[in-house]
């Protein structure tokens, strides 16, 4: 008889067992799809295609399962608009941002958080408390570094700016620029007509002129008065893009869109594993391309450094 109790004692036991562990499994929630991410952009423009190519092959690479909604709305900001309440409505779990409108329009909502890049002025970035991402401008003293590397001989790095538009970036550059051994020559300009004062101003007194973004001293119409300077006094002149570069800037940094693409997905698996925007910090560009005008380059009678000649990515001569 005892023994009869013990094995029906030990049947009911297993059999309590499995039930909970019948019931444990039953409670387990379903797994979860592919995470829906809405790719917003304001172009469809390579750059954009690079970058977005760049996202989609790195969440691959790392295992994200994701489904990317690709969306880009041209000059049509209602439309842009209108795709970010509905990934805000269906649940997105995140908004891919590319380039400013783009940017814009995602960070006005609160609900999905946002990775963005494609931004030239990274405050569109930092200023809201559900995004963050790659913009498109390197440090300063990646910039002042390369000046360096390139013009190996030039201490004297003359700048235009509008103290508006880039005060605080005229000082951290006075400051790197005393930690690398340089001496920077920054010149105010309030209005474009004030430009070619400031230009002459800085005629005996720099040996390359540094180009940051601005719309005050940069743009389609002061293109040409910035390069027949460069030209006459035979400063180099250090552009803003390729397109600087084609016109006669001895160089331009440039990004690497795909890599911003495949940094941005990073930081994307960063958010979809449930960190929020503001605990995934704002990263500049990792990879540092460059163009360069060796036609610019004989006539200022500037060596470029092999090696520098066969690294960079667009030459023009």
């Amino acid at each position: 008889m005892g023994e009869d109790m013990r094995r029906c004692r030990t049947i009911s036991a297993v059999c309590i067992a499995v039930l909970l562990a019948g019931l444990i499994v039953g409670a387990q929630p379903a797994v979860a799809g592919p995470a829906t991410i809405l790719v917003l952009g304001g172009k469809d423009a390579p750059p954009y295609r690079e970058a977005l190519q760049g996202f989609r092959d790195t969440l691959a690479q790392q295992g994200v399962a994701a489904t990317l909604d690709v969306q880009f709305f041209g000059d049509d900001e209602k439309q842009g608009r209108t795709r970010v309440e509905a990934a805000a409505g269906r649940g997105d779990r995140l908004i891919f941002a590319l380039g400013s409108a783009a940017t814009r329009l995602a960070s006005a909502q609160a609900k999905v958080p946002v990775v963005a890049t494609l931004v030239l002025d990274a405050a569109a970035i930092r200023g809201a408390a559900n995004v963050t991402g790659v913009p498109l401008g390197f440090p300063v003293e990646a910039e002042l570094q390369w000046v360096q590397r390139l013009l190996p001989d030039r201490q004297r790095v003359g700048v235009l700016y509008n103290t508006a538009q880039n005060g605080e970036i005229i000082a951290e550059a006075r400051r790197q620029a005393r930690k690398l051994g340089l001496e920077l020559v920054a010149q105010e300009v309030h209005t474009a007509k004030d430009l070619p004062d400031a230009l002459e101003s800085l005629a005996n007194k720099v040996d390359v002129l540094w180009g940051v973004a601005d719309s005050v001293v940069l743009s389609p119409e002061t293109a040409k008065a910035i390069l027949l300077f460069s030209f006459r006094n035979r400063i180099p002149f250090v552009g803003l893009s390729e397109a600087w570069v084609k016109a006669g800037a001895l160089y331009s940094l440039e990004r690497d869109y795909a890599d911003l693409g495949a940094q941005c997905a990073g930081m994307a698996g960063q958010l979809l594993q449930g960190k929020g925007a503001a605990a995934v910090p704002v990263e500049a560009p990792r990879r540092v391309l460059y163009s360069l005008n060796q036609k610019t380059a004989e006539r200022m009678k500037v060596e470029i450094p092999q090696p520098l000649v066969r690294d960079a990515k667009k030459i023009y001569d």
